[in-house]
């Protein structure tokens, strides 16, 4: 029995929504190099964030980036896996495709480190001053 029809009742419903999402994350981060590294990044911004005391607001545009790169990444993945089952062999649409979804997580890396410079500059002036 096919992998669509032999859990289309375990796949369905609020639950399994829920179940396919963490069994991507899962995934993403077995499987991606990239995504190991934005998430080791993150965990350090967040022990920052707690070590100089962010603002509330600071925190709100800290996880806003951090979740823009991670879905990113995300969409990235699901992108090169899908065009790698379309059409193995090189093909230049594809490397289009796939370089295209490769600026996006860039963009969204380099929103996430003008956000952290904006966040954590005067955050360790101020530390620094004292």
């Amino acid at each position: 029995m096919e992998f669509s029809k032999r859990n289309k009742k375990s796949r369905s419903g609020l639950t399994g929504s829920f179940r396919n999402a963490f069994s991507g994350i899962a995934i993403l981060l077995r499987l991606e190099r990239n995504a190991r590294i934005h998430l080791v990044i993150l965990v350090m911004v967040i022990i920052a964030g707690i070590l100089l005391k962010i603002s509330p607001a600071h925190w709100i545009a800290v996880s806003l980036a951090a979740g823009l790169v991670i879905a990113a990444e995300s969409f990235n993945t699901a992108i090169e896996a899908l065009c790698d089952a379309v059409k193995p062999e090189f093909d230049p649409g594809i490397r289009k495709a796939k370089d295209l979804a490769a600026a996006g997580v860039l963009i969204s890396a380099i929103a996430s480190v003008v956000t952290g410079l904006i966040v954590f500059v005067p955050a360790l002036i101020r530390i620094l001053s004292k």
